[in-house]
């Protein structure tokens, strides 16, 4: 049993070398800038995708609890601008995108300001221009309460525009009730 693992593992390794070394990986370099939120949310274009039928409207929340390692955006609040990047790019209007976050966990830390993340984590909130450029933008974000008491983060921490909720379960059911749907991502 053992020898058909690891000869699975081995052609599996083999076959994504040769997938990669035959250019099959388009990386980074098929990735650029949305034009909502610039400096976040690179985007690729997709040929041959199904249309956005004319009209929809979006109305998705996202759960984020992992924290970004020091000096690095938070991946799922990028992933925020990257929404609205490639959806303005294939034509949904602007009107027609709202999004929330729910942050809780260790993810309070990236939410606050640059003097409480340097006490909690040490150095910049390398997140807090992507925040800000967040709700410049319309997003909503909230904090879990719960979890901003665990970690001692009081609201005057927040990043300006983030706001206190009583707990994430709190959020993500109001957000619920206001049409809002759960990003699985």
């Amino acid at each position: 049993m053992n020898v058909n693992r690891t000869a699975a593992a081995l052609l599996l390794s083999n076959s994504l070398v040769w997938s990669a070394a035959d250019g099959a990986l388009a990386g980074d370099g098929a990735f650029r800038a949305g034009r909502v939120i610039e400096a976040y949310g690179k985007i690729a274009e997709i040929e041959g995708r199904d249309p956005i039928p004319q009209g929809a409207a979006f109305r998705i929340s996202f759960d984020v609890s992992q924290k970004a390692d020091p000096g690095v955006v938070n991946r799922a609040l990028d992933s925020g601008a990257r929404f609205l990047n490639m959806h303005d790019a294939a034509g949904v209007a602007r009107d027609d995108m709202s999004l929330a976050f729910v942050i809780h966990g260790r993810a309070v830390y990236d939410v606050v300001g640059q003097e409480r993340y340097a006490q909690a984590v040490g150095g910049d909130n390398a997140t807090a221009d992507l925040v800000a450029a967040l709700i410049e933008n319309g997003v909503e974000i909230y904090v879990c309460g719960q979890s901003a008491a665990y970690y001692d983060v009081k609201t005057s921490d927040l990043l300006p525009g983030v706001r206190m909720s009583l707990s994430a379960m709190t959020a993500h059911a109001l957000l619920q009730q206001d049409g809002y749907t759960l990003n699985p991502f």
